[in-house]
């Protein structure tokens, strides 16, 4: 009977994508979104400020030497959901500028680039031209030469040069186990035409690439909107043919910094996609606007306080663990998320695969973090000698609805031991300002990035990292760090960073929280398109360039 069901399913699923395979795709339109970032301005759009956020802004027209292949997405059949923020396992991946690529040598990669991409002109900055060697060459040592450089980020790349106009080598001092991701599909890898360095790269309307958009008009928090690009290379194989891209003649973000406002432009047909919305909106929507489809995720960025270590009391180990026994995390995912949550889910994340070891598995110290235990708690904080109505401040931003509300209920938990918190909600640019300069306080309750299974390790743990807001910083952990780049075995990597997560929440650098389960929504005249959100790190570009809008279904459906 099982068999049967199983069976059933199989053939349920391609039925469907095979009526999605078999629509003949339309072109024209509009495609308007509210992105995972719907509440955030840009920050940026200079590559060599290395704002995390770029390729969210900028990566629908700046492209990258690799991407993700969507044509091995669950909704093609194949395996892969693309919605990790920057993870992309190798056989996900496929060149994007990048034709093919090899190891001639244990340290020297070289690339060969595809020979039909073209820059698109731009009044002011460039005419017209196809990419050629010396772009990446330009654009690696652009953002390798920035003082907002990450540091040990480019630390194993030797040179980079262009061995002809199609042909880019990179030499490495030390093997790198991100090689892939450091200038393949990462935040910090888009490809710029050399012709930037004569122009102010913070303007947006210098904004320039050989991506399937062209940055039209930006209207400060207000929309992003990209015009198609007639030049652009790629093709989207359906019903046994290829078919230009991009489908849509424009893309459109909107930035909407309202919850309410924004789910009522995805129920009133303003918004065609909103790529995440709360649980708790979820019910709502699904009586209010059935037609929508839906797509359900867990969060790819760890919710956590983050505890400043070289701020007293919380450099004892005592008091960070006491903090993390004070909060009762199984009743925040029962009564905050309604149970659309998971107690353990960072710094490792499921879809990592066998990087994420479970809670059940652990050693009992750990799973101990995560049960609500207040009389330990207190007994900790008399240990370390914290006295009863010992205060703090806890600075949180005010883009996130769901932290905002998170508050009152640590507020409360925190209370119960002895401990009070001062609240200092921040618009995003200051607070992340805050964190960068490290001028934020010993309490920060943010959002961050999963990333990969390397990556958000090193970038929040090891010292003197940009994103290290606890500033954690142990040596011999560093070291282990150091070892587990230079490991070339996967088999051997996934036994160390399992020891090194065990050790930082061990460590308990901040107070651990549930990750919550998001939800995308679409309207069914979006075609060609199944929830996926990235394809690098933050990077929808390639998803949005095969989407296309059926006309004739939305104005049936009453919307023009």
């Amino acid at each position: 009977m099982a068999r049967r069901s199983l069976l059933l399913s199989v053939l349920v699923v391609l039925l469907i994508n095979h009526t999605a395979w078999a629509e003949e795709p339309q072109y024209g339109g509009n495609l308007n979104v509210g992105t995972v970032n719907v509440t955030l301005s840009p920050l940026s759009w200079d590559p060599a400020d290395w704002t995390w956020k770029s390729n969210h802004d900028t990566g629908v027209v700046r492209e990258q030497l690799i991407s993700g292949d969507l044509e091995k997405s669950v909704r093609k059949g194949g395996e892969y959901p693309f919605i990790a923020d920057a993870y992309l396992p190798t056989d996900s991946m496929r060149g994007e500028l990048a034709e093919s690529w090899g190891w001639e040598n244990d340290l020297t990669l070289v690339i060969k680039l595809r020979q039909n991409v073209m820059f698109t002109a731009k009044p002011g900055v460039m005419k017209a031209r196809h990419l050629v060697a010396d772009d990446i060459v330009y654009s690696y040592d652009l953002i390798n030469e920035s003082p907002k450089r990450i540091p040990t980020y480019f630390d194993h790349i030797k040179r980079v040069y262009a061995r002809d106009d199609y042909t880019v080598v990179f030499e490495l001092s030390e093997y790198n186990a991100e090689w892939a991701y450091r200038f393949g599909y990462g935040y910090y890898s888009a490809i710029s035409p050399r012709e930037m360095e004569k122009v102010d790269r913070k303007d947006w309307r210098t904004v320039t690439g050989s991506g399937p958009f062209v940055l039209e008009k930006y209207v400060q928090a207000n929309a992003h909107i990209y015009s198609k690009n007639d030049l652009y290379w790629d093709t989207e194989p359906l019903n046994g043919q290829q078919h230009r891209l991009p489908f849509v003649d424009k893309l459109i973000y909107r930035i909407i910094k309202d919850e309410a406002t924004y789910l009522t432009a995805l129920r009133t047909g303003q918004l065609d996609i909103l790529e995440a919305i709360r649980w708790i909106a979820v019910d709502h929507l699904k009586e209010s606007t059935p037609e929508l489809n839906w797509n359900r995720w867990l969060a790819t960025s760890g919710t956590f306080v983050s505890l400043r270590v070289d701020i007293k009391p919380f450099d004892d180990i005592r008091v960070r663990r006491a903090l993390n026994l004070a909060i009762n995390q199984q009743e925040i995912v029962d009564q905050f998320y309604g149970g659309h949550a998971e107690l353990m889910a960072y710094p490792q994340h499921p879809g990592f695969g066998d990087y994420f070891e479970p809670l059940s598995e652990m050693p009992g110290s750990i799973q101990e973090l995560f049960a609500y235990n207040p009389q330990k708690a207190r007994e900790l904080l008399d240990e370390a000698g914290v006295p009863e109505g010992f205060t703090f401040n806890m600075q949180v931003c005010s883009c996130s609805p769901s932290n905002m509300d998170l508050i009152p209920l640590l507020e409360s938990y925190l209370r119960k031991v002895g401990i009070n918190i001062v609240i200092q909600p921040m618009e995003y640019a200051s607070f992340l300002s805050a964190m960068t300069t490290r001028t934020h306080s010993a309490g920060y309750l943010m959002n961050s990035g999963h990333v990969n299974p390397i990556t958000t390790i090193r970038k929040s743990f090891v010292t003197k990292q940009t994103w290290n807001p606890s500033q954690f910083s142990d040596p011999a952990f560093d070291e282990q760090v150091r070892i587990l780049h230079l490991t070339r075995d996967e088999k051997e990597r996934v036994k160390i960073l399992r020891q090194l997560t065990r050790t930082i929440l061990e460590a308990s650098p901040y107070i651990w929280l549930p990750i919550p389960y998001v939800h995308t929504a679409w309207w069914p005249w979006v075609k060609n398109y199944g929830g996926e959100l990235r394809v690098g790190a933050v990077r929808p570009g390639p998803i949005y360039a095969r989407i296309w809008i059926d006309q004739q279904m939305k104005k049936k459906m009453g919307f023009d």
